[in-house]
């Protein structure tokens, strides 16, 4: 890779007494502002190999590089301070407030504390904390808030490198996924180089740029694209690691955006009721969709045009379920197949954009 942040070579750790390494000759690069996961099940190396990085466990053979220099090459101290690092267990000190637990590494490097305290209010605002909670103890915060604060404090001194050790798995599922969002929001902004461990495939999918499946002993199974890896696993191991679901996983990365959607039977309030009953033959549908030029009035059955001059003196009834332009594949098939004949109605604000229906999304799957 041209342009790499973090290059692993043959890297090798065996701990001593063990019959066997917990990483085996592991080769990765990750690229400079790139966003990759580690995944596998437990004894595959994943936190080994995160703390071989920031030299917190030494490699019994084999080089790491970051940003350009071999790791050995500068006093470990030295490179913890360029490394932002992010843990499960958060790590916060219980007897310094919020303010001077993000403060630790700016401190740390000698920063003044007009700098300081600009650096914390900037970072207290960038992960949705509220300032009044700056003079709290991490005692007095919820798990969710914690985290939030693992993450500024991670990020106080601006390195260009974080490691995040399975860093939300302490949290419930719901405050999980709000976490995992917005984190994958402030990544697209501050664009660090990302090395993340997780146990969750779909959370390695969901978060990464690249996904590196370990196996037991740190062994490198595969390393791609999420989409790559869900399309065409490497071995019968990925494949079922990744479980029988994979393809339903990978409706999860195609937005609904880039989908080329059908309009259906669609007609608008000044079309005349033979114009309406013309699209819905074209579809062999009985109801039609009725549009006010772009925004979406609802629909009506064909029945109901009986008598009218023009469609918009029927009263359309509102869809039930509609999925917003800006959703995943996977979101849309868990609201389609909600509705009574399993089609979509596609929606930005107001604005129809199309229907999605099953079939089409068996033929996104098989692209």
């Amino acid at each position: 890779m041209a342009d790499s942040m973090i290059r692993l070579e043959e890297v090798i750790k065996t701990f001593p007494g063990a019959d066997r390494p917990a990483v085996d000759g592991l080769s990765l690069e990750v690229g400079r502002g790139e966003f990759v996961t580690l995944v596998g099940p437990s004894g595959c190396g994943k936190t080994t190999t995160l703390k071989m990085i920031n030299r917190i466990i030494e490699p019994t053979s084999g080089t790491i590089w970051v940003d350009g220099a071999k790791a050995t090459d500068m006093p470990a101290f030295e490179l913890r301070r360029s490394i932002g690092y992010v843990i499960q267990q958060i790590g916060l000190f219980p007897h310094r407030t919020i303010a001077q637990n993000i403060a630790t590494v700016p401190e740390l490097l000698g920063w003044d504390e007009a700098r300081i305290r600009r650096r914390v209010a900037e970072l207290v605002e960038l992960v949705g904390l509220a300032p009044e909670m700056l003079d709290r103890y991490p005692s007095e915060l919820s798990g969710g808030q914690q985290q939030r604060v693992g993450v500024a404090r991670a990020l106080a001194a601006d390195p260009p490198v974080l490691l995040m050790d399975e860093p939300f798995g302490a949290v419930d599922p719901i405050v999980r996924g709000r976490l995992q969002d917005e984190f994958l929001a402030l990544q697209r902004e501050l664009k660090k180089t990302v090395v993340f461990v997780t146990h969750d495939i779909d959370e390695a999918i969901k978060m990464g740029d690249r996904v590196a499946i370990l196996n037991i002993g740190g062994v490198l199974e595969q390393y791609d694209t999420p989409d790559r890896i869900l399309a065409e696993p490497a071995n019968d191991f990925v494949a079922g690691f990744l479980g029988a679901d994979r393809g339903i996983k990978r409706l999860s990365l195609i937005p609904l955006r880039s989908v080329d959607l059908p309009t259906g039977a669609v007609c608008d309030v000044s079309d005349t009721p033979e114009t309406a009953r013309e699209a819905m033959l074209a579809q062999g549908w009985d109801w039609v969709t009725v549009l006010d030029g772009e925004r979406l009035l609802g629909w009506v059955w064909g029945s109901e045009l009986e008598g009218v001059s023009k469609v918009g003196e029927a009263t359309p009834r509102p869809f039930r379920v509609t999925v917003d332009a800006g959703a995943t594949l996977r979101e849309a098939l868990d609201a389609i197949v909600n509705t009574r004949n399993n089609v979509g109605v596609v929606v930005e604000g107001d604005a129809y954009r199309g229907i999605l229906t099953l079939d089409l999304l068996t033929v996104e799957l098989t692209r």
